[in-house]
């Protein structure tokens, strides 16, 4: 089968999301310190192809650098990578269907925070401190100039564009589940991401990246950026957990298995128990 069925997704994601929270610490760092470092690496990419574009291509500027965004995403999901705004979906479904506990949840959302955090600082200071990649020229201007449209947002619209971001960013990892070739994922995790770049909201991954490289340049402040992180995380949380897990849980997951009245059971058995007399007569 070349795609699984809506429902069959939403069964695997929960069991997916059981088997996330039941990593060992040490693999659940390493994978989200790789997945925070994929998709800055994703954003390194973007600022690196359309910093310099012409003015005059207006838009169109956005849609070439959300087209290359992806590839972060795609390195998560395939090669492999605990990154959070997946996790706020998958983890969040199997506590939703009874196969997890909160605490296991809370520890696992939290541990791939910190693992992202670190993975996206890596590639800031790396790569674009230390190496000059977003410290110099028209780069460092798209580095600033974006991170400043991010710090922009007061709580409520930060909050409200992290909902949207991972109500895509999750579909995204929800279609990638739903195939079963390469190409089938690439192309479930493309076009729901690039659409969230495009449009322009805010991911708390993302913006490890792209404000602490803005930081490193000198310019805003680590407290301006845990004002932007707070509410983006809940968004983010808000727009993985009830938007795509809550949802998909009452479309496909809610009605459990039907229960059997007493008395339906007794008259069963009572004629499974007539049925065996009536056999044992024959023989």
């Amino acid at each position: 089968m070349a795609a699984k069925t809506p429902l069959e997704v939403a069964q695997y994601t929960a069991q997916t999301g059981m088997k996330k929270a039941q990593y060992p610490v040490s693999s659940v760092l390493v994978l989200s310190f790789l997945a925070g470092a994929f998709i800055a690496l994703g954003f390194l990419l973007d600022i690196r192809v359309i910093a310099s574009a012409p003015a005059e291509w207006g838009s169109l500027v956005n849609l070439i650098g959300a087209a290359v965004f992806p590839v972060g995403l795609i390195l998560v999901l395939i090669g492999g990578g605990e990154l959070l705004t997946g996790n706020m979906m998958a983890v969040p479904l199997a506590t939703i269907a009874r196969k997890l506990s909160v605490g296991s949840m809370l520890k696992n959302l939290t541990l791939v925070t910190i693992g992202n955090f670190v993975g996206a600082l890596f590639v800031a200071y790396a790569f674009g401190h230390v190496l000059g990649l977003t410290g110099e020229g028209v780069y460092l201007a798209k580095v600033v100039d974006m991170a400043g449209h991010k710090l922009h947002d007061g709580f409520l619209q930060a909050f409200i564009s992290g909902i949207g971001c991972n109500w895509l960013v999750a579909l995204a990892v929800w279609l990638s589940y739903a195939s079963d070739t390469m190409s089938g994922k690439v192309l479930g995790i493309w076009f729901p991401t690039m659409a969230f770049v495009a449009i322009g909201f805010q991911h708390v991954v993302a913006n490890m990246f792209l404000i602490p490289a803005a930081i490193f340049e000198g310019h805003y402040s680590w407290g301006q950026y845990v004002m932007n992180f707070i509410p983006v995380w809940l968004g983010n949380l808000t727009g993985g957990a009830l938007f795509v897990a809550a949802a998909y849980w009452v479309a496909y997951l809610r009605q459990a298995e039907p229960k059997v009245k007493p008395e339906i059971a007794t008259s069963i058995e009572a004629v499974e128990t007539e049925a065996r007399v009536m056999l044992s007569k024959q023989a």
